[in-house]
This record gives structure tokens, C-alpha cells and sequence, in this order.
């Protein structure tokens, strides 16, 4: 039951034949393709106006100011948490301590 099963290669049944050959084929090319008449039209210019780089000096502005916000938050709270951790341990400490000298 936990001896492991090999499994046997089955013995061929007859005559085997060997693979068929693929015999390579030429490639004659194909009529090119013709030249486009006009040239693709070139991508559209972005004009920066006074009134566009207020808006996107403004919306840099927001975006620092809200990650630089989560991330002092996520900084405060870990350091809330560890402070309590770290008064939790002292008083659990001391009881323990003050339940062994009563004893």
C-alpha cells in the first residue's frame, strides 16, 4: 500500500514509423504596400497658458499637501499606538511584580 508505483513503458505494438519530414517552402513576396499620399498629421501642440500653469502649480500643491497630510497621520498614529503599548506593558508589569512580593 505505501510502496511506490513506477510505472512501466508500454512496448510498442507493431511496426513504428518514423516521423513524416516537413519539407521547406519558398517565400516570394507579395506586392508592397503603397505610399500614403499625405503625411500622418503631426500630434496636436499643448499651449501652456499663464491661466494652465496656475492651475497645475495648483493642483501639485493640493496633492503634496494631502499625501504629506496621511502621511503625518499614519506617523502620529503609529506613535500613539506604541506609547500605549508601551504603558500597557509597564503596568502589567508592575502588577505582576506586586502579585509575586504578595505571595
Amino acid at each position: 500500500m505505501f510502496q511506490p508505483k513506477i510505472p512501466t513503458m508500454p512496448q510498442p505494438s507493431g511496426l513504428v514509423t518514423p516521423p513524416a519530414v516537413v519539407q521547406p517552402t519558398t517565400i516570394t513576396p507579395g506586392t508592397p504596400a503603397p505610399a500614403p499620399d499625405a503625411p500622418a498629421p503631426a500630434r496636436p501642440v499643448v499651449q501652456l497658458t499663464p491661466g494652465t500653469a496656475v492651475a497645475l502649480v495648483g493642483a501639485g500643491t493640493a496633492v503634496v499637501l494631502v499625501v504629506g497630510t496621511v502621511l503625518v497621520s499614519l506617523l502620529l498614529a503609529v506613535a500613539v499606538t506604541s506609547a500605549s503599548v508601551a504603558v500597557c506593558t509597564v503596568v502589567l508589569r508592575s502588577l505582576i511584580a506586586s502579585n509575586a512580593k504578595r505571595r
